[in-house]
């Protein structure tokens, strides 16, 4: 049996947790001032990220296709200017699936792995695509900051990005971060568990003490916030390479379980048995 989540897989659960959430009619888009000109917008998805100022508008991720118009009225009430540019942090659908409706109106950026992966799905409009990818690294100089756009290798996929809006001081960290949440580490997408620890490693090593973070999913948080984070990955995942070390099998492991004051981190999209169960084939992989 393949361990790894298929892209149809990966979809039909993301569809799951919606059904459970709420119909898309009902949902509402909230906004959240973070800091400067940077917003955070809440809907049905990943977070979004929003620059509105004298220079126009930078987003970040945009959700579900049938949430776009939602969400552009929820930008056009910060700005109303144009829409200079639209940052993917990684492809799924929760944070692109309103990449065709946008697409047109504005030039999408993005890891050149998101776009070869979107370039994939045989149902991706060509608005769709981004038409800057970046290997490294990429700045956008927007509304008074550099707003720096870095990828850090295979974490969550093989296209993740981080932004950082320098002067405002806050951190997008896509889907390399579930606050307060046991993580989905895409192994069909090319993502990495020991990766993905690194990387969030990383992202606290350049983030200063007092920035704010947009996590992927979950409330606004601290730096404060993403050091509790690391510390569960840090601790779940040496518990497994050591489980792997001893010859013990993925049931055993599930058996096992994870720390108790971890418990509550399962109650998610990801559950406890499903992250030991990333963790496990990711680790043994290597």
């Amino acid at each position: 049996m393949k361990h790894h989540l298929t892209p149809l897989l990966i979809f039909c659960l993301l569809a799951t947790e919606l059904t459970a959430q709420q119909n898309f009619d009902n949902v509402a888009i909230k906004t959240i001032h973070v800091a400067g000109p940077v917003h955070m917008l809440q809907g049905a998805g990943g977070n979004i990220g929003v620059s509105a100022g004298p220079d126009g508008v930078l987003i970040i991720d945009d959700q579900f296709a049938p949430l776009a118009e939602k969400i552009e009225a929820a930008i056009k009430q910060l700005n109303d200017g144009k829409i200079r540019f639209l940052l993917n942090t990684h492809w799924h659908g929760d944070h692109t699936g309103g990449n065709a409706h946008f697409g047109k109106q504005t030039e999408i950026v993005a890891h050149a792995n998101v776009r070869k992966r979107l370039a994939e799905k045989s149902d991706t409009a060509k608005e769709a695509l981004p038409v800057i990818t970046f290997d490294h690294g990429i700045s956008v100089h927007l509304n008074g900051e550099e707003v720096r756009v870095y990828h850090v290798g295979p974490g969550h996929t093989d296209g993740d990005s981080i932004v950082a809006f320098t002067k405002s001081k806050v951190v997008h960290m896509g889907d390399l971060y579930f606050k307060d949440r046991f993580p989905f580490i895409d192994l069909g997408s090319g993502g990495d568990v020991a990766g993905y620890v690194k990387n969030v490693a990383t992202a606290l090593e350049y983030t200063p003490d007092d920035a704010k973070i947009i996590p992927g999913h979950g409330d606004l948080a601290t730096k404060d916030d993403l050091k509790r984070y690391h510390t569960m990955l840090t601790t779940i995942t040496g518990q497994v390479q050591r489980a792997i070390t001893a010859g013990k099998s993925l049931d055993e492991v599930k058996a096992a379980g994870v720390p108790a004051e971890y418990k509550s981190w399962g109650a998610g999209f990801i559950n406890e048995s499903r992250f030991l169960e990333f963790c496990y084939n990711g680790l043994k992989a290597k």
